[in-house]
């Protein structure tokens, strides 16, 4: 299906887009070591117990099963690419991480989505680039590098630069880009007929990171991205020790439906844009979030 013929980057965009939240853990190594950006407790526990801790890892981490392509092919328009370096590892070679990282390259991935693009040309699919755990400027750069060479004349702005990544405060405010969080908890225990409330707090920027580390982003009060993604915590991982994050996904899905069809495009406070959510194949996600251009 096409979601999006053509898009104006002069105008506000309007329209809704399906996301995938982690869109890379389907591929997770199971024989990865734990990212470096993980608590001590965790590499402990594995260290001392990596037969019971990895095996637990791997299914409260993987967030996806279908391949980037099928995703795409499913009709996600935003791709959640958390990209990392591994610790000690000498070669340029970068990886997305969830807990533990991927079997497969960025490099590999964009070359993906590029074929996936050069067969649909009149689509548009926005990469959501962020983490960046370990990386270096000089990784960095080599990121850069990477996806100008692979998508060159596609890439939109043309001219990406270490500032696309890391905007100074002074620009992001200068040009009105206060983003917004949207304050959303859903009780694991007891799900309510309403996921979240409708409260939008304005929280202050102390760091460039601050747009990296947050998925929920409310720029300029005119593009919103939302994540639907269930986030469980230690505690609920050990009273459900036989749980996984996609059987808790799963059975929410209904109310996820029920907060999805009330949810309006459009650039407005109240609108959304992009909602990205775990296991897009499973359910009407997908076609939920897609018809809500109706409401256009």
């Amino acid at each position: 299906a096409r979601v999006v013929k053509k898009l104006h980057f002069s105008v506000h965009l309007c329209l809704y887009s399906t996301g995938s939240h982690d869109t890379m853990t389907y591929c997770l190594d199971k024989n990865s070591t734990i990212s470096g950006n993980e608590s001590k407790m965790v590499k402990f526990l594995n260290k001392c117990m990596p037969c019971i801790v990895h095996p637990i890892i791997m299914k409260w981490s993987t967030t996806q099963a279908l391949t980037v392509t099928e995703q795409l092919e499913a009709g996600v328009r935003y791709l959640d690419f958390r990209i990392a370096h591994k610790a000690n590892d000498p070669s340029m070679n970068l990886y997305f991480v969830h807990m533990v990282y991927t079997t497969v390259t960025v490099e590999d991935i964009l070359w993906e989505v590029l074929r996936w693009l050069e067969t649909h040309p009149q689509e548009v699919v926005i990469l959501a680039c962020r983490n960046f755990d370990g990386l270096t400027k000089k990784l960095h750069c080599h990121l850069i590098a990477c996806i100008k060479e692979i998508f060159q004349c596609k890439l939109c702005p043309r001219n990406v630069s270490m500032r696309s990544f890391f905007p100074p405060l002074r620009m992001i405010y200068r040009t009105n880009l206060h983003p917004t969080m949207w304050k959303r908890e859903l009780n694991l225990s007891v799900v309510p007929d309403e996921l979240w409330d409708n409260s939008r707090d304005t929280t202050a920027i102390h760091s460039p990171e601050y747009l990296l580390y947050h998925f929920l982003i409310f720029v300029s009060e005119k593009f919103f991205v939302a994540g639907i993604n269930l986030t469980e915590n230690l505690r609920y991982i050990l009273v459900h020790p036989f749980g996984s994050l996609k059987k808790m996904t799963l059975q929410s899905l209904p109310c996820l439906k029920i907060w999805i069809k009330q949810q309006y495009p459009g650039p407005k406070k109240q609108c959304i844009n992009i909602i990205a959510g775990d296991f897009i194949g499973n359910g009407d996600f997908v076609k939920d979030v897609i018809e809500l251009n109706t409401k256009i």
